[in-house]
């Protein structure tokens, strides 16, 4: 009885300490700077939020800034739905030479830093006349080598046998591929592109570079350049376009939270 009242214990205390940050985020949003910055702080809701909104409205175009993150992370996953599922498909169920040794490109590529690849990949888009574009955020990010590895091993442990069943029944590979894959490895692609539009979503330091207008920036980039006054910053207005930018994904892993975690798990266990 001990025990088992200090593993619920422990697993409340944890519980809030993750989210009281959140809910401090979301409640500051309500109140004054005043509020937020005394000792203690206030902890309920306040009666500032229509006042607040429409301060930020004021600094930042929000639907503008809403709409070209929705945009960017929406066609990001798409993408990388087809392309990390495909080439998870030829990497797990397909044998040809240099197989082996492409996986491994792939997988060795995972412990390259993304901020080596700024400089070139800047010089390149500079050199196309392709930045501050939306194409300049996306396809870099393309190149993500935890999304093949995630859906290679999650296709390593789907059986053979019925592709090679479906094979012989004449169905062609993008058929097999399309009916009898991808409905068995909904988790993965669950998994897939909960982490791909999340990821997205929060890109802060590309987008920042790439970049160059603020009708053309996202939320993380909006964010860093609301309020560039360092001595007299809005905090409650700064902490409610947080949470208004956090408010959507919040609710998308609430929700596909169980397939996050299957996903995930999937990969980890061999046929």
């Amino acid at each position: 009885m001990i025990k088992k009242f200090g593993v619920y214990f422990f697993l409340v205390l944890a519980a809030f300490l993750s989210l009281f940050p959140f809910y401090f985020m979301f409640v500051s949003g309500t109140n004054t700077n005043q509020d937020i910055l005394s000792a203690p702080p206030r902890l309920l809701p306040g009666a500032m939020l229509l006042s607040n909104f429409s301060v930020l409205i004021e600094k930042m175009d929000i639907i503008r800034v809403a709409f070209n993150t929705l945009f960017i992370s929406t066609v990001f996953t798409v993408l990388t739905v087809l392309l990390y599922s495909t080439a998870g498909y030829v990497l797990a169920k397909f044998e040809f030479k240099g197989k082996g040794l492409i996986f491994g490109f792939i997988m060795v590529s995972m412990m390259i830093p993304a901020q080596v690849m700024y400089v070139p990949l800047f010089q390149l888009f500079v050199s196309t006349n392709m930045t501050n574009t939306f194409a300049a955020v996306i396809l870099p990010s393309l190149a993500n080598a935890f999304g093949v590895f995630l859906m290679r091993q999650n296709m390593v442990n789907f059986p053979t046998a019925l592709v090679e069943a479906a094979r012989i029944d004449g169905y062609s590979e993008f058929g097999i591929f399309c009916r009898i894959v991808i409905p068995n490895v909904k988790p993965a692609l669950s998994a897939l592109v909960i982490y791909m539009f999340t990821n997205m979503w929060n890109n802060f330091m590309w987008p920042l570079i790439v970049l160059e207008t603020d009708d053309m920036y996202n939320f993380p980039v909006a964010l860093a350049v609301l309020d560039g006054n360092p001595t007299n910053k809005d905090f409650a207005v700064i902490l409610l376009a947080t949470a208004i930018a956090t408010l959507p994904i919040l609710i998308i892993f609430m929700v596909f939270q169980k397939q996050f975690v299957a996903g995930v798990m999937g990969g980890a266990v061999k046929e």
